[in-house]
């Protein structure tokens, strides 16, 4: 594919083609979560603590999934928010640099990645 190999030629060539490359994987990742959150809304429902109901163990089970989902709902909406960050940074122009240091990101990290907004050398500190 002609964009995967001028998006790993490096970051320093960024042009209105890659970056409209960036924006449409960022709001697809953006979809997928909305999704996600769609299929996920009934598993962080309140459980039924009625005795009559349901039995000890299914309630505690229950809760279990209830808060398993709770935690996934939470990974999304921070994944969502790195996402907006990302698509924030495409508008300003800032897309593809380091927002520590100001260097270029190398290409193979916003491939696998496109969210992340910091080189290794700052990541690591």
């Amino acid at each position: 594919m002609a964009k995967n190999k001028a998006v790993m030629e490096g970051i320093t060539r960024m042009n209105d083609e890659m970056l409209e490359f960036y924006r449409e994987k960022l709001r697809a990742l953006l979809s997928g979560l909305e999704d996600e959150d769609a299929r996920g809304a009934d598993a962080q429902k309140v459980v039924e603590l009625d005795q009559q109901a349901v039995g000890r163990l299914s309630r505690m089970d229950a809760l279990q999934n209830q808060a398993m989902a709770q935690a996934q709902a939470g990974r999304r909406q921070a994944q969502r928010q790195r996402i907006i960050a990302a698509l924030a940074r495409i508008d300003e122009g800032e897309f593809g640099y380091c927002t520590d240091c100001g260097e270029d990101l190398p290409a193979a990290r916003l491939e696998a990645d496109p969210t992340v907004p910091r080189c290794l050398s700052c990541m690591r500190g």
